[in-house]
């Protein structure tokens, strides 16, 4: 081959090459930020990711959704993977607020910033910040709606979340702080539906059993309410047992158009996980002043004002 058959493909390998090679830098240069999910087996946590992955792209990093199934020791194996991967800042939906923390201790350790969303770890000043929705005072509102329709009596029983999850205790005081200061409201059972909709239902028809003659049911999420929907409706008592959950899912929000759930709290979801990666784009570039706690507002969304509402935010 002479040197003018042969220039014409050397130039042309050469700009292949210089092509990859640009292409290569542009994947590759980018930062990487984690986002860490407790469960993406319920409709909440799938918006949650999704919005952070999202808001982190759009500020130009590459963002990778880690699911930890519910279980701390797949969580502790994400960050273990996480830390030794050259990621810039953890986005983190914790399974557990006391088992979560050495997860967030080792990071803090190997110099990358966690960000908490929606739930909270049990040590202060671990994570940077933690951007998290007032469940004590949303789920003062459901009490407050949940008295009001009872006239303040009769018999009611509630279903927890996961126990481990501080979530589950802030909601239950928030609605307690109102109910209880009511004599005549009893409550007769009180036991965890684990966040789960079947397991809710299994829970929900037992109680049903012990106790036949409830007024009311108060959930400490959506999905539990669904469940408790679905055991009532199985006991023939949709029309006798008033339903309260929290989160604002789409099926809760068209169940309380419905008339087939009372109320529910209104999360958002994607606000909490935009401020995060925000947060995380901030201190990336430098800044270290950020609020501990962030709190997000929790709405009431009861049939009255539920065409103001869609899943886990307001109509636009």
């Amino acid at each position: 081959m002479n040197m003018k058959t042969l220039l014409p493909l050397l130039l042309m390998f050469a700009s292949m090459m210089l092509f990859v090679s640009c292409n290569s830098g542009r994947t590759t240069d980018k930062a990487r930020v984690a986002v860490v999910i407790s469960t993406l087996n319920n409709p909440w946590f799938v918006v949650l990711a999704d919005a952070a992955k999202k808001r982190a792209e759009e500020l130009g990093y590459d963002a990778v959704v880690f699911d930890s199934q519910n279980n701390p020791s797949k969580e502790t194996e994400h960050f273990d993977n996480i830390i030794t991967s050259n990621y810039k800042a953890i986005l983190f939906n914790p399974t557990d607020a006391k088992g979560s923390v050495a997860n967030v201790k080792a990071a803090k350790e190997a110099g990358i910033p966690v960000f908490c969303m929606d739930r909270e770890i049990d040590v202060k000043d671990l994570a940077v910040s933690q951007i998290l929705s007032d469940n004590y005072s949303g789920c003062v509102l459901l009490g407050q709606d949940f008295v009001k329709r009872l006239k303040g009596k009769g018999t009611y029983v509630e279903l927890l979340g996961i126990v481990g999850d501080n979530n589950t205790w802030n909601r239950s005081r928030g609605f307690h702080s109102v109910v209880d200061t009511y004599p005549d409201l009893k409550m007769v059972a009180q036991q965890s539906g684990e966040f789960d909709r079947n397991k809710a239902m299994e829970v929900m028809e037992s109680m049903l059993q012990a106790h036949p003659g409830i007024n009311a049911v108060f959930c400490g999420n959506d999905a539990m309410a669904m469940g408790a929907y679905q055991a009532v409706l199985a006991a023939g008592k949709a029309d006798k047992i008033l339903i309260y959950g929290f989160d604002g899912a789409a099926d809760v929000v068209d169940a309380i158009r419905d008339g087939k759930i009372v109320a529910t709290g209104m999360q958002f979801p994607k606000t909490m996980a935009k401020t995060a990666a925000e947060y995380a784009d901030r201190h990336i570039k430098g800044e270290r002043d950020f609020q501990q706690k962030v709190p997000v507002a929790v709405e009431l969304v009861t049939k009255e004002n539920v065409d103001k509402y869609v899943s886990y935010g307001k109509a636009e």
